[in-house]
């Protein structure tokens, strides 16, 4: 098939594509707005030793899998829920909390995530201090030069986390414009040795058309 064949067959059957890509990106941002927004909050904490020492360094980059552990235990989410007088149980805030460390920047992440997005930032903020106060408290008990100081990085901030309602309706344009392709190959497809000019005629015997009878004028 050739360019003009490709251009007659997107004229004759392009609606088909663009319905299934307004269908399809409708539907997507239908169930998006039906979904209950999410908030995540993300609180972040700087561990920082007190001196510029490789080996401390690498010490603290170790220690960082550790501090995750610590916070994410019962123990330390019924902490924050006493603290901030939430009713759920410490699995339920567990459940809603995602705690991750970044080793090359010395930084313990806590995310978490929930409907009510200042809620969520109140949770993060807590997480933090209790990590901040682990680490004050087990300072105490170094040498000034040997102390890891945990720093709370500005306060906790959320944002919607799902649904991403604009990325959901391109995916959903996108993956509708691909099925009303497929639907058009197949059309086609269908009706490949369906003869209707002489175009059809010329490319389904491979040769030039010389002469047609004319259709019978019926008012005649």
């Amino acid at each position: 098939m050739n360019l003009m064949q490709y251009v007659r067959i997107l004229l004759r059957r392009g609606w088909i594509m663009v319905l299934a890509m307004l269908i399809t990106a409708g539907a997507a941002y239908g169930l998006s707005k039906m979904q209950t927004p999410v908030y995540r909050a993300t609180q972040r904490v700087l561990l920082q030793p007190a001196r510029n020492d490789y080996g401390l360094t690498e010490t603290l980059r170790i220690l960082l899998r550790s501090y995750v552990v610590y916070l994410n235990t019962d123990q330390q989410a019924a902490a924050a829920i006493d603290r901030l007088q939430l009713d759920m149980t410490p699995g339920e805030l567990r459940s809603h909390t995602t705690i991750s460390s970044d080793p090359t920047q010395l930084v313990v992440q806590i995310d978490v995530d929930m409907e009510d997005g200042p809620l969520a930032a109140r949770v993060a903020t807590e997480l933090g201090r209790l990590l901040v106060e682990y680490r004050t408290e087990d300072n105490r008990d170094l040498r000034r030069e040997d102390r890891i100081d945990a720093i709370l990085i500005d306060t906790a901030t959320y944002g919607l986390h799902s649904p991403k309602t604009k990325i959901n309706v391109l995916a959903g344009a996108i993956l509708g414009l691909l099925l009303g392709g497929v639907i058009v190959f197949i059309l086609e497809y269908l009706e490949s040795n369906i003869l209707r000019s002489k175009e059809d005629v010329e490319t389904f015997l491979a040769l030039p058309l010389l002469a047609a009878i004319p259709a019978e004028d019926s008012h005649a």
